[in-house]
């Protein structure tokens, strides 16, 4: 293992996650994550303090945006990997500790379907550092178990599966979790529905096009009416034909009344990205969202580099200052969040062989200029 240097200690005291309020928590979702008009109003809860001068979470919160980090229970043993979380973050969520497979990992008929522990850790540790909780994901087409991929069930028996499971994980989570990505990556890249075990493979007996979708939104409302609905996918930040499908399902789920109470814009991008057409492209997506009354989430920012040369990473800050620019000046936008915050736990290198380097702590959990960028962004 490396050697790692710190550039904090632990706090001796409780820090705050969450954006400054007045006297009541209600505030909490009621000023810095404004709900859509669809949306119930969330429990009131315990007043925070106000956040630690100089992190990332204190210089989102005059903006009234949320700074999240994707997170991993098991690396909270480490010391900088908690400091660091606990004091910079106002928000975390599990990086894969509610997804199906670890979460649900045997059949309703076994005595313990159920697996919370991680998620529960996550959850315990936002709560003492008074940070949101958003929850990822409810139906995806990974990270299924092999009980619900092998076991031949029919499309009614695996709505019955999905439903339950859904009723099982937001209702546990109920009052912990403010938002949810209750479906993640149904599309295409050519805005096609993509082929998988929830939409028909064999499907869930829910009907044609974004209809399991749908049902899927309805029963996370009926397990938790007070969380926030969200859809979640890739490469549909700027105008492309997949977030044209996105919007026209977004538009009609709205017109309709089906509970969607926002969209979650993954951005794992690279130093490509940054070119003034796809900068452009992104805020006016964002945008034509937005006037549907959604609210935006960037819910898996990260930036892979090809080396970590002084150059790259001084590009690699533009751009990541570029990014949070588009948040801050998008209303909607409540939510900035990278996938994980250090180089040392990023799923970069093992995905896109010869990348790494993507995030704001290199993997000595040191700052990088990214950090300084993001933060800038946020104050001017």
């Amino acid at each position: 293992m490396l050697n790692h240097r710190s550039y904090l200690q632990p706090s001796t005291h409780r820090l705050p996650r969450v954006c400054h309020r007045a006297a009541t928590a209600s505030l909490l979702f009621g000023l810095a994550f404004q709900p859509s008009l669809a949306s119930p109003k969330p429990k009131p809860q315990t007043q925070p303090p106000s956040l630690s001068a100089g992190t990332l979470g204190q210089a989102g919160q005059g903006r009234h945006i949320a700074i999240g980090a994707a997170a991993a229970s098991a690396y909270l043993a480490e010391a900088e990997y908690s400091a660091i979380l606990g004091s910079e973050f106002s928000q975390l969520q599990p990086e894969n500790e509610t997804k199906f497979g670890p979460i649900h990992p045997r059949p309703d008929s076994d005595p313990n379907p159920y697996d919370f522990n991680g998620a529960d850790k996550l959850v315990a540790f936002a709560q003492s550092h008074h940070m949101l909780v958003r929850g990822h994901t409810l139906v995806w087409h990974n990270q299924i178990p092999d009980w619900v991929k092998k076991g031949g069930y029919t499309a009614p028996q695996l709505a019955a599966i999905l439903q339950s499971h859904i009723h099982a994980v937001v209702g546990h989570y109920a009052s912990k979790v403010y938002a949810w990505d209750v479906v993640n990556e149904a599309f295409n890249d050519d805005g096609t529905m993509r082929d998988t075990i929830w939409y028909d493979q064999p499907g869930i007996n829910a009907g044609a096009g974004t209809q399991y979708i749908e049902q899927a939104l309805r029963w996370a409302r009926a397990a938790d009416p007070q969380a926030k609905l969200f859809y979640n996918d890739y490469d549909a930040e700027v105008l492309n034909r997949k977030s044209d499908a996105i919007y026209a399902m977004a538009k009609d789920f709205k017109q309709r009344g089906v509970p969607l109470d926002g969209i979650g814009f993954q951005t794992h991008i690279s130093l490509k990205f940054d070119d003034p057409a796809n900068l452009a492209s992104y805020a006016k997506n964002m945008e034509r969202f937005a006037k549907l009354g959604l609210e935006l989430h960037l819910t898996e920012l990260d930036i892979r580099l090809t080396d970590s040369s002084p150059e790259s990473l001084r590009a690699q800050a533009k751009l990541y200052g570029e990014i949070t620019d588009l948040c801050v000046h998008q209303p909607a936008c409540k939510l900035l969040q990278t996938w994980g915050f250090t180089d040392k736990h990023s799923w970069i290198p093992n995905f896109y062989k010869g990348q790494g380097w993507a995030l704001l702590w290199d993997e000595n959990y040191q700052k990088k200029p990214a950090y300084e960028a993001v933060h800038d962004a946020l104050m001017k």
